[in-house]
């Protein structure tokens, strides 16, 4: 076999790897995508939870570096930093277990992988059967990857410019940690580039100093992905990337003077070299989180002052998270607009408190920027109305289908709340101080207590929104008839100061009514999207008017026998 003849066959071999390992993270993600974040959300505020759970997820995944921008989206959600870099501990740990697992001979299970994932897939009729197919059809394909790098290497050690190329990477560490760097980073897979790394050693190609000092570098390389990507995240976002890969080159730094030392131990000792860089490998990575562990949360505090909440730039405010690429995996993708809602309502948090605040202060220069807001949550509403549009129409999902026809509900009525603000409410402040109407203390206290209610309730449909919880969404449907109490008690007593001909309420009586309906109105866009939950938990009566059948109404001329 000419040399040519081995690279194009070594390249399709890898390519076949990655093919693989890309198959079985979309089709994981496609199946169990809810069910991951979920478990990652939980870790919020626990490392050891996080670490046991970064493990887990990253063996599903075969991918540390989709772990790690799952890890690294919840940042912005609330998920802690010290429990992000738990959750990457575990699952550098977690792509090393798998390595190890793919080690053994498992040829014997690539056919029975690909021939049963097959069955399963076209014979399966739920989209979650197809996808377990797929899974089990992209194990039988990285197994054959495998074998054919296996069967390609042999001839390599025969080949003179080989032996002179992996000589100098044995003689010079560094240069081998920069070449397994930019491989891992290139291929965006520590565990391709580790997997090929061993199926070079086993076959007498590289020396196991040099393919250690390889080992090194996949590792430092297989974080540069992640923080590639969260480039231009949110602070919050970009610390957990950050943190990892100064996990990792503090590994690579102690580690790479040692490779003399640690290739003649007895916890290396082996005759065979494949098994010598994978067991290297899993030490590594266990040491780590045996270091780093216990030392998340100061570590957390120092990424904190690196990265502060204040380096992004706050007036950059326009839609950023709205991905194409994450239409691969589904869940990803309703993760990011649900992020971008969650900005969207941020906006309208703004625009109620400058409202309220140029209703308190009597200042209507502070109603000016009420109109900027509102471009900009209508330019949320048209971005992320589109994106879900795109997402539905790819091959996803019924439950992922619902999930965006939901989430483009309620930025249609986050849409309708900005206007409200714009349009209506902004008018409205404005006459009362055009005017010089002096509010009663009564109706002041009433509208201090419909904005505490809204600001709650804002809250919680945003918790909704995030969880999906039908206890957080029947609470909210709760909280409109406290709502509805304030209106009521509000209007009451509204009409007794009419009664008692009060001079300022009578002026302002018609601009105060419009007041109340306009925050009713904004509350009740908020807290809408508690319906399609208890809808589909069964929750909901399919009308509120009153069965005329079974209830006959008396007429007042009738008696009743």
């Amino acid at each position: 076999m000419t040399g040519t003849s081995v690279l194009i066959n070594l390249l399709g071999g890898v390519a076949l790897l990655l093919f693989g390992l890309a198959l079985v993270k979309e089709h994981v993600l496609k199946t169990f995508g809810g069910k991951i974040r979920r478990s990652l959300g939980r870790s919020a505020f626990n490392r050891w939870r996080g670490f046991g759970v970064g493990l887990g997820v990253t063996c599903l995944l075969q991918s540390s570096t989709a772990t790690a921008l799952l890890a690294s989206s919840l940042g912005s959600q609330g998920l802690a930093t010290a429990s992000g870099l738990a959750i990457l501990l575990g699952a550098d740990v977690g792509t090393t277990l798998v390595a190890k697992l793919l080690t053994f001979d498992l040829s014997w299970l690539q056919p029975v992988l690909l021939f049963v994932g097959f069955i399963v897939m076209s014979s399966g009729k739920k989209d979650k059967t197809k996808h377990i197919g797929r899974i089990m059809i992209g194990l039988g394909i990285m197994l054959l990857a495998l074998k054919i790098i296996v069967s390609t290497s042999v001839p390599m050690r025969d080949s003179v410019a080989i032996q002179s190329l992996m000589g100098a990477l044995s003689d010079e560490p560094m240069l081998a940690v920069i070449v397994g760097m930019c491989i891992a980073f290139l291929v965006h897979s520590s565990l391709a580039t580790v997997l090929l790394i061993v199926a070079m050693a086993g076959s007498g190609v590289i020396t196991l100093q040099g393919g250690m000092a390889l080992i090194l570098g996949a590792n430092l390389g297989a974080a540069l992905p992640a923080v590639m990507n969260t480039v231009n995240a949110t602070p919050e976002i970009r610390r957990v990337p950050l943190g990892n890969l100064g996990f990792r080159a503090f590994g690579v730094v102690i580690t790479l003077p040692l490779l003399d030392v640690l290739s003649s131990t007895a916890l290396f000792a082996s005759n065979e070299p494949a098994v010598v860089l994978v067991n290297f490998h899993l030490f590594f990575n266990i040491m780590l989180a045996i270091t780093f562990l216990p030392l998340v949360t100061p570590c957390a505090r120092l990424l904190e002052k690196w990265v502060p909440a204040n380096t992004l730039d706050k007036a950059d405010n326009k839609p950023r998270y709205l991905d194409r690429k994450a239409f691969r995996t589904p869940s990803v993708a309703l993760s990011n607009t649900v992020r971008e809602v969650l900005r969207m309502g941020d906006l309208l948090r703004g625009m109620l408190d400058g409202a309220f605040e140029a209703l308190n202060t009597r200042n209507s220069a502070q109603l000016q920027h009420i109109k900027r807001s509102d471009d900009l949550v209508d330019e949320y509403y048209e971005k992320i109305n589109l994106y879900l549009t795109e997402l539905s129409r790819q091959d996803i999902p019924k439950k992922y289908r619902r999930r965006c026809y939901r989430i483009s509900s309620y930025t249609t009525n986050l849409e309708h709340a900005g206007d409200i603000l714009e349009y209506s409410m902004t008018e409205v402040i404005n006459k009362i101080i055009q005017q010089n109407i002096l509010l009663p203390d009564y109706e002041r206290k009433a509208i201090d207590e419909l904005k505490n209610c809204i600001y709650r309730n804002m809250e919680l449909a945003f918790s909704v929104l995030l969880t999906g919880d039908v206890n957080n969404a029947r609470a909210l449907i709760e909280q409109k008839s406290v709502v509805k109490n304030i209106e009521r008690e509000a209007i009451l007593a509204h009409q007794k100061g009419l009664r008692d001909q009060t001079i300022t309420v009578v002026a302002g009586s018609s601009l105060y009514l419009d007041l109340l309906r306009d925050l009713i109105r904004i509350n009740s866009h908020f807290t809408s999207i508690a319906y399609p939950i208890l809808d589909q938990a069964g929750e909901l009566r399919a009308s509120r008017l009153k069965n005329t059948q079974a209830e006959p109404t008396i007429n007042s001329n009738e008696s009743p026998t």
